[in-house]
């Protein structure tokens, strides 16, 4: 029954991931609430071995229909796994905690600002070319690994914000380049995870292959909808994120 009830959490994880990011709203309560002994850090570890193959699934998907920006992806991709590396090294040194009452706010202005620009990310013009472009690129994989080994909820969510507010991206594509980027950061903190023994590897496989599952539905949901669709999924995670974490912040006794 535990194994049959995260398989289905990390299949609804990875269709929402997919489409927008954010699974881990899903999939990380759902471990928590079935494991409720064990150490938060391996069911860290064992909810990032199945996120990372929907995520890879995702982006391969994604490179089939929607033209992948690798110039510009490929050194963003690589801050994003130096920076996810310096993130979780500086975890063990400062407490995020003071990080953490912030985070609704930050998430509230972000929301915010999507619902007021009306026409943000529904068209795709790229603001940025060539070595312009993978330096800015590169800035906000550094940036956002480093916020996703330090802290982490929301990730996805930032970056696709980041990609269509900086870079000048519509929502499908924005949403297309943050899966390269997180299957970069979700690997190293993977890797990071396995050093120290916290992944559970028994229900890595069955979780994984759900994981996949529902990252192949996701992305051809997003894909056959297009931006707007994107959109709206991205405006409802962000609410669910601000939910969960305010309520972690302020109400949780």
């Amino acid at each position: 029954m535990e194994l049959l009830i995260v398989s289905l959490a990390s299949l609804l994880a990875g269709l929402v991931d997919a489409i927008v990011g954010g699974g881990g709203l899903i999939l990380l309560p759902a471990l928590f609430a079935t494991f409720p002994g064990a150490a938060p850090a391996t069911l860290f570890g064992t909810n990032k071995s199945a996120s990372i193959w929907g995520t890879a699934f995702a982006t391969a998907q994604y490179s089939r229909k929607v033209d992948m920006p690798w110039r510009s992806l490929l050194p963003a991709a690589g801050a994003g796994l130096l920076g996810s590396l310096a993130g979780a090294w500086f975890v063990t040194q400062v407490d995020p905690s003071l990080f953490r009452k912030l985070l609704p706010v930050l998430l509230a202005v972000l929301l915010l600002y999507t619902l007021v620009k009306k026409d943000l990310g529904r068209s795709h013009a790229p603001r940025f070319a060539g070595a312009q472009e993978a330096w800015i690129a590169a800035g906000i994989g550094l940036l956002i690994g480093f916020y996703d080994g330090f802290f982490g909820p929301g990730t996805g969510s930032f970056l696709v914000f980041a990609y269509v507010r900086v870079l000048g991206y519509d929502f499908l594509n924005a949403s297309a380049a943050a899966k390269m980027i997180n299957v970069a950061t979700n690997l190293a903190a993977l890797a990071l995870f396995t050093f120290k023994g916290h992944v559970w590897w028994h229900l890595a496989l069955p979780m994984a292959l759900a994981n996949i599952v529902g990252s192949l539905i996701g992305t051809r949901l997003a894909l056959k909808h297009g931006a707007g669709f994107v959109r709206h999924v991205f405006i409802f995670v962000v609410l669910a994120l601000i939910c969960k974490t305010a309520y972690d912040t302020w109400l949780k006794g």
